[in-house]
């Protein structure tokens, strides 16, 4: 599912315009992304937890040169699922699988 098809659908639901829906979901990453980079975890209670995880120097390989690189400590985005979310999503797919015979 693309943006677009999410602010279609949250458009139709809620009889709320499509511009107004945009600027909503935007705002919404744009605080999502400023929050982590600033340190700062977002929990969403029934959806997850976005954090910023810090992953560790190490060594790696460049397989074209056939050389070894070092990659610094760095943070990456994560996502934890709530057990709420995960036991949606694995009933809904459950219900998918079961409706194709297997």
């Amino acid at each position: 599912m693309t943006k677009k098809e999410i602010v279609v659908t949250i458009a139709e639901n809620t009889g709320i315009d499509r511009e107004s829906v945009l600027a909503v979901i935007e705002e919404f990453m744009r605080e999502v992304t400023f929050s982590l980079s600033s340190g700062e975890n977002i929990y969403l209670r029934f959806f997850g937890t976005f954090k910023a995880k810090k992953r560790a120097a190490k060594p790696a390989r460049n397989i074209k040169k056939n050389t070894t690189i070092f990659l610094p400590e760095r943070y990456v985005p994560h996502f934890k699922p709530s057990d709420y979310f995960k036991n949606k999503v694995i009933d809904g797919m459950k219900k998918i699988e079961g409706g194709r015979g297997g």
